[in-house]
């Protein structure tokens, strides 16, 4: 080759490394530049509040074990009667006593270790139920309910179940506090950077943990606590922010 034609050769070569280095360039140049307007933090955000439970419900199961279901539903009714004259007694009012379906089912009589077709009797039982705001006295009947064993009543409780009345309100409320405290918490992180937050980007609810006021427990499935009268509500959200 003479001198012309390795002269087109290395104008050419310079041509190429100019254009990978302008390629180059220009692909650092669009990614800093997405990588600027897709600058993004993610924080999680909570509130708790503690409340005091301004509703109670008692429910209370009667049982008993019959020869023949004549006898036992006349011992239910006889046995219902009393508890409401108990509840009343307290000052519940009967209106809010509420006594469901009876519940029924067999039992075989056994030979040895094995029961045979044999029906030996029944077991039957029905709830009462009652509700009211005022938490005192819903407490204190439950506490004295034990009495009514003396009067060869077979009863059992579950306890006191302590609820909160206007609950949808204070997870509306909640929410918005959690949301703030996100917002509280993304400001203090860019803060050392210069930055600034921007609009929000999403937001995602976490599940509402309702516990007693001196419990950490939590769930992934969220807790609603319905034993203590002291509750503890905890709202979490997780939210994405732009970041100026």
């Amino acid at each position: 080759m003479n001198f012309k034609d390795y002269q087109i050769i290395i104008v050419g070569l310079l041509i190429a490394a100019g254009a990978v280095l302008s390629t180059t360039i220009l692909a650092k140049s669009v990614v800093e530049f997405q990588k600027l307007q897709n600058q993004t933090i993610r924080v999680t955000g909570s509130a708790s509040q503690n409340v005091t439970s301004d509703f109670a419900t008692l429910a209370l199961r009667i049982a008993t074990r019959t020869p023949d279901l004549k006898s036992g539903y006349a011992k239910l009714e006889s046995d219902v009667k009393a508890i409401k004259e108990f509840l009343t007694s307290k000052g519940i009012d009967e209106k809010t006593i509420n006594v469901f379906s009876i519940d029924s089912y067999e039992y075989y009589r056994r030979n040895g270790a094995y029961s045979s077709n044999e029906i030996e009797g029944y077991n039957l039982s029905v709830w009462v139920k009652v509700s009211s705001k005022d938490v005192e006295k819903i407490t204190e009947v439950s506490k004295s309910a034990n009495v009514l064993v003396n009067q060869n009543i077979n009863i059992t409780s579950n306890g006191v179940e302590y609820l909160v009345s206007n609950l949808d309100d204070l997870k509306v409320k909640m929410v918005g506090e959690a949301t703030k405290n996100a917002k509280a918490r993304a400001e203090s992180m860019v803060a050392g950077t210069n930055g600034k937050i921007g609009t929000m980007n999403s937001a995602r609810m976490g599940v509402f943990q309702i516990v007693p006021v001196n419990s950490t427990d939590v769930s992934d499935y969220g807790i609603n606590d319905t034993s203590s009268l002291e509750k503890k509500i905890i709202s979490t959200v997780n939210v994405t922010f732009n970041v100026k």
